[in-house]
C-alpha cells in the first residue's frame, strides 16, 4: 500500500523485487489456468503433453522434468495428471511408458497456438533481449540462492 498522497508529485515508493516475483507468479499462473481451462486441460496437463509431444517418457522421467511444479510432500507425481489424459484418448500408457496419440498430438499443436499467444500477451512491450537479460538475471539470483540444475 502506497503511503504517497493522491494528487502528490512524489513517486511512489519502489516495490522489492520479492514483490514482483511473487506478483508476477500469482498473475501467471491464475490467467493460463483460466486460458488452458477454457481449452479443456490443466497447466500440468499441458506441460505434459508438451513433453510426450517431443518423446514417449516413464513416469519417473515426465516426473524429472515438471519436478519444480509437482506438489512432492503430498506425493504428488505426473500419473496424477495423466490419468484424465488417458480417458480422453490423447495419451496412451504402454507398460510403464506414456506416448501421445493422434489425437493428443492434434490438440497439442492447437494448445501449443494458444499457449504462444498467452505468452505474446505476457511480454508485450518487452523486448527479447530484456526478455533474456530477466532470465538470466533471475536465474542467477536462483542460483545465488543455492538452486542447482540436476
Amino acid at each position: 500500500m502506497s503511503t504517497v498522497p493522491p494528487g502528490s508529485d512524489e513517486a511512489p515508493p519502489e516495490r522489492p523485487i520479492g514483490f514482483w516475483l511473487t506478483l508476477l507468479g500469482r498473475l501467471v499462473d491464475e490467467q493460463f489456468a483460466v486460458t488452458l481451462h477454457e481449452h479443456g486441460v490443466t497447466r500440468r496437463q499441458w506441460q505434459l503433453l508438451n513433453l510426450l509431444s517431443s518423446a514417449s517418457a516413464s513416469v519417473a522421467e515426465l516426473d524429472a522434468q515438471v519436478a519444480p511444479f509437482l506438489d512432492q510432500a503430498a506425493g504428488e507425481t505426473s500419473a496424477d495428471h495423466l490419468g484424465e489424459l488417458v480417458e480422453s484418448g490423447w495419451v496412451t500408457l504402454d507398460a510403464s511408458t506414456y506416448a501421445l496419440t493422434d489425437r493428443g498430438r492434434m490438440a497439442c499443436t492447437r494448445l501449443a497456438v494458444v499457449v504462444a499467444d498467452y505468452r505474446t500477451l505476457v511480454g508485450d512491450g518487452v523486448s527479447d533481449e530484456e526478455y533474456a537479460t530477466t532470465v538470466r538475471v533471475l536465474e542467477r539470483m536462483a542460483r545465488n540462492l543455492g538452486w542447482s540444475e540436476g
